[in-house]
């Protein structure tokens, strides 16, 4: 069945309780800032709320979505699964994890995976492998990981602790002891920090970076700065873990983050793209830092039948409909769109930058439009962004957007600094 099939079979008014955004606050608790608008519906990059109006979907769930939604290879995922098996304990053989973790090392540097069902359980099962490593093969009693300002790991105690952003932080502490800030794409600083705590029993025992920097504002790694920080590394035996959550599963246009810096990881972490929207996440390494036991880390839901076979529908179809290069066709695209809109309003933009299909387009820092008020605005027109932070929109569709999805998304932002430049003169 193909995507215009699904869009067609589900373009007619669909029957459903009324929703009440008062009501719903009234069950769920607040933690987040909801935009009004609730949505019901979707078929491939385009959504539909409660009220029946369709909208171009820039955001996919947060970099989610890879085959946008309902795609036919996850309805038969879905379909096949669910009622096979759906879920079993990891006591026993799961033999679709077992495929799922052959494609990904066969398609990656690691070696073996680890499966749980978020980018934030991912990077926790990262840092208690690097600390496990840390004290067992290079003897640190108190390791340090050193992780980059403006960083975003998740939202576990562990994992805000490593998040260089004290705007996550706040009134958690105490925050887990064992982190260290550094400046991203600063190599001297790093090697400052490092040489600090090259003595002693305090040490850096791994060092857990972004590729791409996503919350923190789309900001791609420099390849300079990540090369060098390969051979520190190497020199001195510290871990590399790379945070692979956003940028990874074909969303640069290659299919790790790390592909554009020329370098491999010892440990990579990847949730979000993974299933497709499905929640699955998984930590993966090199055989050597492999030192996990029987009993040190565990999942109850953590590679599941159905969660494994719905993201190895999402990989096989990644590879079987060559979305890598399409990603990169469309990135393209979309930079040089954006790009055209940032030189005819250069008063209201500063930079545009991003990978593939994960990009930022970065407001100037001296006017009063923020990047949540343009995406309210390109809402209202049918369109759905994501603010990364307050000046920045970051524009993260799925990796089956077409060309002439990308010229409507241009147009309509287009519409919307328009509407800007009208209310304010």
């Amino acid at each position: 069945m193909s995507v215009e099939t699904l869009i067609e079979q589900t373009s007619g008014a669909t029957e459903s309780s009324p929703f009440s955004p008062e009501s719903f606050d009234s069950y769920v608790m607040t933690t987040y800032a909801r935009f009004s608008l609730a949505l019901e519906r979707g078929a491939g990059c385009r959504v539909w709320d409660t009220q029946g109006r369709e909208y171009l979907d820039f955001v996919a769930g947060i970099a989610t979505c890879t085959l946008g939604h309902a795609h036919p290879a996850m309805v038969e995922a879905v379909t096949q699964q669910i009622q096979t098996l759906h879920h079993v304990s990891n006591l026993y053989y799961i033999p679709v994890q077992g495929q799922l973790a052959q494609w990904l090392v066969d398609h990656s540097c690691a070696d073996r995976a680890f499966f749980c069902n978020s980018g934030a359980e991912a990077n926790e099962g990262a840092i208690k492998l690097a600390r496990k490593y840390a004290h067992t093969v290079l003897n640190i009693k108190e390791p340090v990981i050193l992780t980059a300002h403006a960083s975003f790991h998740g939202r576990t105690l562990a994992t805000i602790t490593a998040t260089g952003q004290p705007k996550y932080q706040k009134n958690f502490d105490p925050l887990m002891p064992g982190f260290q800030y550094v400046p991203y794409n600063d190599i001297e600083a790093l090697e400052a920090v490092i040489a600090e705590l090259d003595s002693g029993e305090r040490r850096v025992a791994a060092i857990l970076l972004e590729a791409l920097q996503g919350e923190g504002g789309v900001r791609p790694g420099e390849v300079a700065y990540f090369q060098r920080i390969r051979e520190i590394c190497d020199e001195k035996g510290i871990l590399l873990i790379l945070d692979e959550v956003q940028v990874g599963m074909g969303r640069t246009g290659k299919l790790w983050g790390y592909e554009n810096l020329g370098i491999e990881p010892d440990i990579f972490t990847s949730a979000k793209g993974l299933g497709g929207g499905i929640p699955i996440g998984a930590m993966l390494c090199k055989s050597f830092c492999d030192v996990f036991q029987a009993g040190d880390h565990a999942s109850t839901f953590g590679g599941n039948p159905f969660a494994c076979a719905v993201a190895l529908a999402v990989c096989q179809t990644i590879e079987r409909e060559n979305l890598l290069a399409n990603a990169e066709a469309r990135g393209e695209q979309l930079r040089a769109g954006l790009q055209a809109l940032a030189a005819k309003y250069p008063h209201l933009v500063t930079e545009v930058r991003g990978w593939g299909l994960i990009n930022g387009m970065e407001l100037k820092a001296d006017i009063e439009l923020t990047s949540p008020a343009v995406v309210k605005a390109a809402m209202d027109e049918g369109l759905l962004l994501v603010p990364a932070g307050p000046k920045v929109l970051r524009f993260v569709p799925p990796l089956i957007l077409s060309s002439q999805e990308v010229d409507s998304a241009l147009q309509t932002l287009e519409r919307v600094f328009a509407q800007v430049l009208n209310s304010d003169s």
